[in-house]
């Protein structure tokens, strides 16, 4: 069958009523899961896993991937409403998309956000689409020694989305990287910092604590201003279209959203690594190349921009390594890849020989969801608005409700309400003492990989560090984390030298 023929054949079985149908319906059921605190596009998509054993293959992959994609945008929603962030992605810029909504500004925060991910989700699939042979096969060169050096650039980001406090974010990361090291060893399988609790057994689950730090810690802070003297301001509603100032935005930063739907996508295709770190590095490299670094994290819409463009880009990027060689980018398309065996369907090479009217048909899936995407984002927008009309006295328990039953729901028991309390509880701590809480996070998601890979290179190298840098793309990245690190550090003490000159 030749290429035209499959497309041709593909766009056939996509366009079957029964197809669009599910697409619809498992977009605005994405849509749903996403918009709530807590609740994950990994969840939607597991969620739909016993549905699609009933169903034909398309339909099956056009549920999964509607919803999905759906579901990794509408986490943004929560997050500029309630600074609750949907996914850890989100925790990247969830300060500037809140402090926007609280400027009055949330139609524009959520406007660029739902735009620059249909952009960055387009430029995804079209890389996808052209060149997912060839970045899969870049893809299969990263051993633990590149997935080391990306793990400690990754990690790295943290001081620079730190806007004023490079020594407190930094404190957080460690604070981040200890809790990652709660659980069993990689290595060695040994319990370590469990105390004896079979409940920490599996480590300090992110999402509980991402709840608790961002969602519990504002609740707390809102509920000890209700009655003070100086209250919190309750949040302005926007009115007007939701699309009203967006465009001048996307004309005003054109490079920045192909610079991040690059990034985006080469991260994205990486196994393992997924639109979590893409969208943490994009933010971190959108900081660095700005005009205007010191207004990122209090309410700037360039770092929505970025980081907004390179999350949904990586979507289209971890399918590559999926479909081509069967070997998950995510979690989401490891689900993927369980449901095409179910179905008779061996993801890999063979599969574009075989059935290459499979393979295009996710494509044209794609792009429609992607599309799909800008109507019933404004539509949730315009319902979640809603939520802004309700006194606060009636919404903080509200939010409440919805971080015990987002913690309870990714865990199973009570322990993961118990992890969320503990870490709100500390998350108000450190804010009101001026630490960054987003490190925490981001050491809590790269932790258990940054840890992982180091150790497997230790073995296979013998303990001899040179090895780090054998590689050509292990050296690369290497030297350019050095160069990061090296940079921090001695604009570090030229902050202190001008500070002690000027006292």
């Amino acid at each position: 069958m030749g290429t035209f023929d499959a497309i041709y054949a593909a766009a056939l079985l996509v366009m079957d009523p029964t197809v669009l149908l599910t697409a619809l319906l498992a977009g605005m059921f994405g849509m749903f899961v996403g918009a709530m605190p807590g609740l994950t596009a990994t969840m939607a998509t597991a969620l739909l896993v016993p549905i699609t054993f009933f169903m034909d293959p398309i339909p099956a992959l056009a549920a999964i991937v509607t919803a999905s994609g759906m579901a990794i945008f509408a986490g943004d929603i929560p997050g500029a409403l309630l600074r609750i962030p949907g996914t850890p992605a989100s925790a990247a810029y969830v300060e500037d998309s809140h402090r926007l909504a609280r400027q009055g500004k949330l139609n524009l925060a959520l406007g660029v956000s739902l735009v620059v991910s249909c952009i960055g989700g387009l430029f995804g699939i079209a890389v996808l689409f052209l060149a997912a042979p060839i970045l899969a096969e870049f893809a299969l060169k990263f051993t633990s020694y590149e997935y080391f050096w990306l793990a400690a650039l990754g990690l790295s980001c943290a001081i620079f989305i730190a806007s004023a406090a490079p020594l407190k974010a930094g404190i957080s990361l460690l604070i981040g990287l200890a809790l990652a090291t709660v659980g069993l060893d990689p290595t060695t399988g040994v319990p370590r910092f469990t105390f004896g609790s079979t409940n920490l057994l599996a480590g300090v689950e992110f999402i509980p604590a991402m709840i608790g730090l961002f969602a519990l810690a504002e609740v707390m802070r809102g509920v000890i201003r209700l009655n003070s003297a100086d209250p919190v301001q309750a949040m302005p509603v926007s009115s007007g279209p939701l699309f009203k100032g967006v465009g001048g935005v996307i004309r005003k930063h054109p490079k920045n959203i192909l610079r991040s739907s690059i990034l985006g996508t080469l991260i994205g295709a990486l196994p393992g690594a997924g639109a979590d770190i893409a969208a943490w590095m994009a933010y971190a490299v959108s900081k660095r190349f700005s005009k205007t670094p010191e207004a990122y994290g209090k309410g700037h819409v360039e770092g929505l921009v970025d980081a907004s463009s390179a999350n949904n880009a990586a979507v289209g990027g971890s399918w590559i390594p999926a479909l081509v060689f069967g070997i998950p980018g995510d979690s989401v398309t490891a689900i993927v890849i369980g449901v095409l065996y179910m179905k008779g369907l061996n993801p890999g090479p063979t599969v574009f020989l075989q059935n290459p009217q499979l393979i295009y048909a996710v494509f044209i899936i794609f792009i429609l969801s992607t599309l799909l995407l800008l109507p019933l984002g404004w539509a949730t927008v315009r319902a979640a608005r809603q939520v802004l009309r309700v006194p606060r006295r009636i919404l903080l328990p509200m939010v409440l409700s919805f971080c015990l039953v987002g913690s309870f729901a990714m865990t199973n028991s009570s322990f993961g309400i118990i992890v969320m309390l503990a870490l709100g509880l500390f998350g108000w701590l450190l804010e009101e003492n001026g630490f960054p809480v987003a490190p925490i996070i981001l050491g809590l998601v790269l932790g258990p990989m940054f840890e992982r890979m180091f150790m497997t290179s230790m073995i296979k190298s013998g303990g001899d560090l040179s090895a780090f840098f054998d590689r050509p793309i292990a050296a690369v990245l290497g030297v350019c984390v050095l160069l990061l690190w090296s940079y921090a550090l001695i604009s570090a003490v030229n902050r202190m030298a001008r500070k002690k000159g000027l006292a």
